[in-house]
């Protein structure tokens, strides 16, 4: 995670995948909960496979800083508060 570059995202999908967990995305959700606040980790590039940010139960003012903090990385939101991963999608180093 710690390589996905600032202005771009990567989704909990994908972070699994890299982390040799397919289909494991909640594995990826549940890590970056359990983070140490300070961690140095960028957890707010990480967001669901429809480009949003996903809801924290209980944690509202994290959703909010978490976009927060990607807008201030240039990443824009649609009216569906969604990022175009098209766009902003971290495009990982192929294999082999």
């Amino acid at each position: 995670m710690g390589r996905i570059p600032r202005g771009r995202v990567a989704t909990y999908g994908q972070v699994a995948e890299l982390a040799g967990l397919p289909r494991q995305p909640r594995l990826v959700g549940y890590a970056l909960h359990a983070l140490p606040n300070g961690s140095g980790v960028p957890w707010h590039r990480v967001i669901n496979a429809q480009g949003r940010v996903s809801a924290r139960a209980g944690q509202p003012a994290e959703s909010l800083m978490q976009r927060l903090l990607l807008e201030a990385e240039g990443l824009k939101f649609d009216a569906r508060n969604r990022v175009p991963l098209a766009r902003h999608r971290w495009r990982t180093p192929r294999r082999g």
